[in-house]
């Protein structure tokens, strides 16, 4: 019986014998809530050397052993970790690497349960599919997100992806409901999101991302409503702390102003709204913004602007600012992978 209990005790100590406490998974947490507070705000350089790192040690905690509840919070970090390096992979314009983080996103946060990150990884896998101009399936993901019931703005994130993806497909009834869902969603939040920054969907995200919609439904109404909310978008962010001040959201919110001047045919409009984008530094700017940039330089191309002198200036500077943007940083640390 003395042998048969000694077993017992063996098993006790294996138990014991844990690579990760209460202590090392707050931490992690904290760590994880800080980055993604700062990836908004900040240049990506100064981050994503720590997001490798910090994902690459939850994997290696994941691999050992800890008590289950801990295993489970492992599995919302290293998901989150994930989020944030497809995030930096999407953002740089590797969208096939940000569709393999985006999907160890997915499992990790299967493994830990949690509904509101595997909505929210359904987003970025929309966004992922819109940047790739697979704008029917970008909806279809974003719908299919829907389906885990999580509180806080993803709901408003979800619906305005659709929106965004159906208006750019052509759908126009799809994209006006997708904007009316996510307005209810809006009024409807009851809930804080858990970690703020990326993970979050502020309102001013949300008018930055109708005004898109409503640009790519075109006719003179949703032009002058895609200006509003452009508007709204920048009053918001500039108003709010310098931590959860989005540059690309701005960037994106001055670039779409820019654009519906150009549509209402006022160039000066245009280039009064684009010089924030094009007097900031090129290296702050993603891979869409640059598209954005670079899809509007062709706009400035067309006949009715008959090789007026503004115009000309102005698609000068934006490739000039794209070329700058693609351009690669100095001696740069390795992208996750």
């Amino acid at each position: 019986m003395s042998a048969d209990a000694a077993v017992s005790a063996d098993f006790a100590r294996f138990i014991a014998q844990r690579n990760a406490d209460e202590f090392v998974v707050e931490q992690l947490e904290a760590d994880v809530a800080r980055l993604a507070r700062a990836y908004v705000s900040h240049p990506l350089l100064e981050l994503y050397v720590e997001i490798k790192r910090l994902r690459d040690g939850a994997f290696a905690l994941l691999r050992g052993r800890q008590h289950p509840r801990q295993t489970a919070d492992l599995y919302l970090a290293a998901s989150r970790l994930c989020g944030l390096s497809s995030h930096v992979c999407l953002d740089v314009g590797d969208y096939e690497s940000a569709a393999t983080h985006a999907r160890t996103a997915r499992a990790c946060a299967e493994a830990a349960g949690h509904q509101g990150m595997l909505a929210w990884v359904r987003a970025v896998e929309s966004l992922i599919a819109y940047w790739t101009g697979r704008y029917e399936q970008a909806a279809r993901l974003a719908r299919s997100g829907h389906r885990h019931r999580a509180p806080g703005s993803i709901g408003a994130r979800l619906a305005s992806l659709e929106a965004r993806a159906l208006a750019i497909a052509g759908d126009r009834v799809g994209a006006v409901a997708a904007l009316a869902d996510a307005e209810r969603s809006r009024e409807a939040l009851s809930a804080q999101d858990e970690v703020l920054g990326v993970f979050a969907f502020p309102a001013a995200k949300q008018f930055a991302y109708a005004g898109t919609s409503h640009l790519a439904l075109g006719g003179r109404e949703h032009v002058q409503q895609a200006i509003a909310s452009a508007e709204t978008a920048i009053l918001l962010y500039r108003s709010a702390a310098d931590d959860d001040r989005s540059v690309g959201d701005l960037f994106a919110a001055h670039v779409d102003l820019a654009r519906g001047r150009l549509l209402l045919g006022d160039l000066d409009g245009t280039e009064a709204m684009l010089l924030f984008v094009l007097e900031s530094p090129a290296e702050r700017m993603s891979a869409s913004i640059v598209r954005r940039l670079t899809a509007l330089g062709r706009e400035l191309s067309g006949p009715q602007y008959g090789g007026a002198a503004q115009a000309a200036h102005l698609r000068e500077r934006l490739h000039h600012t794209a070329v700058l943007a693609t351009s690669p940083p100095v001696n740069p640390p390795d992208l996750p992978t």
